[in-house]
């Protein structure tokens, strides 16, 4: 079992930034990818950015690459998000996600909460 607990959305208006963390807890040694996903209202939910656990390779969405940074910090067993220039088209719920099968960053199998981000225009 893992254990997956978002922060830090908000509000901001478009060009701010903000970043989401998820303090992960449980069987973290069997995490292969941790990753953000996003689902916004009447649209299905969208791997947003991964990053292996082993590696620490990353992989980005075309709409958010060069815009946010996903990063691992295994010491405090938290997984963050990072995103600049924040468009309307950004306001989402925002789920932390844990990989313990070996899908390839593609595939979740523990969800956290969410977390809400607002971009407003």
């Amino acid at each position: 079992q893992v254990q997956l607990v978002e922060s830090g959305g908000g509000s901001v208006q478009a060009g701010g930034s903000l970043r989401v963390s998820c303090t992960v807890s449980g069987h973290t040694s069997r995490r292969y990818y941790m990753g953000w996903l996003r689902q916004a209202p009447g649209k299905e939910r969208e791997v947003v950015a991964s990053i292996s656990t082993i590696g620490g390779g990353t992989l980005y969405a075309d709409s958010v690459k060069g815009r946010f940074t996903i990063s691992l910090d295994n010491a405090k067993n938290t997984l963050y998000l990072r995103m600049n220039s924040l468009k309307p088209e950004d306001t989402a719920m925002y789920y932390c996600a844990a990989d313990t099968v070996g899908y390839g960053g593609k595939i979740y199998n523990y969800w956290g909460q969410g977390t809400q981000v607002t971009v407003s225009s």
